[in-house]
Parts: C-alpha cells; structure tokens; sequence
C-alpha cells in the first residue's frame, strides 16, 4: 500500500484494534454469520471498512443486552449485508423497546424490592415481592405452582395426553 493511500479493507487485527473487539470475538461473529470478510490467496481475512459500522452495530445491541439471534435477524434484513443506517438503527431499535421496556420494569422491580429480600432469602413465597408479587400463586391453590417454561410445556403436554376424550 503506498504512503497517504487508504485501504478500502482490513485485517483482522486493524479492525480489532480500530472497533476494539478482540480478534477472537471477531472471528465469532463471522462464524455466527453477523459479519463477513474475503480471503486473500494467503487465506487471510480482510474486511471491507465499513464492517466497522457493522460491529459497532453488534456491540451496541449486545450493551442493550439483545441475544446474538435477534441481531443476527436484525442484520439479515439488510438487502445484501448493506452497512446499517441511523434508519436502520431506528426500525430495529423501535422493535426491541417493547422487550427493553418489560427488562426495565422488571429490573426496576428488582431493585424497588431488593432490601426486602436481603433477610428473607426467598424461602417465603408469600411474602415475596419478587418471586410471587401480590401472592399470586395462591390463586392456583395449593401445591406446587413455579415450573420453568420447559416444564410447563411438557406438563401440558402430559395433562392433555391423560385427558378423556
């Protein structure tokens, strides 16, 4: 490259060192399809510049906490692996704020609540503003009422297989 030129690509450590994301978390997020790069005959990656918007994209997403899935989705809706825009950061972030604003509120509630949990330890469901707000399992009467959401499935699963037809 001659002196004052700009390359219109980067090696996997210029992009490192420009986005600041380790060349391994690099390499991650071409395996997981959210960046792309070519090969050079040596087979070494070089990536177009504007992957840097790219990744910025990626960590801003993964900051708001937004699983690698979503924003894999997110960037797949981009016409041929275009560089997202203020536009496109728009579109997707109005998605996402329904899901942000219910992981505020529960955050929000966390914390509203912590200092009542410090001396209870959760072993009173009753009580518990967090794990039972307005001791709500009680409406389900007694027994067992919390399951994950894969217990639940295959409990519901279970009961409609033992029903009577």
């Amino acid at each position: 490259m001659a002196h004052g030129t700009i390359s219109r690509e980067l090696t996997i450590g210029q992009l490192a060192e420009r986005s600041g994301v380790a060349p391994s978390a690099l390499r991650f997020y071409e395996d997981s399809g959210l960046i792309d790069s070519r090969r050079t005959s040596g087979n070494q990656r070089r990536y177009r510049r504007e992957t840097l918007r790219r990744v910025a994209f990626i960590r801003v997403s993964q900051n708001l906490g937004i699983p690698l899935a979503e924003i894999r989705d997110a960037l797949a809706l981009l016409p041929n692996g275009r560089t997202p825009t203020p536009e496109d950061w728009a579109a997707v972030s109005e998605r996402w704020r329904g899901d942000l604003d219910a992981r505020i509120h529960q955050l929000t509630q966390l914390r509203d609540h912590l200092s009542g949990c410090i001396g209870c330890g959760c072993l009173s469901l009753r009580d518990c503003a967090l794990a039972n707000p307005g001791d709500a399992l009680a409406e389900g009467g007694p027994g067992a009422r919390r399951l994950t959401r894969r217990e639940a499935a295959a409990t519901d699963d279970e009961a409609q297989r033992e029903e009577p037809n």
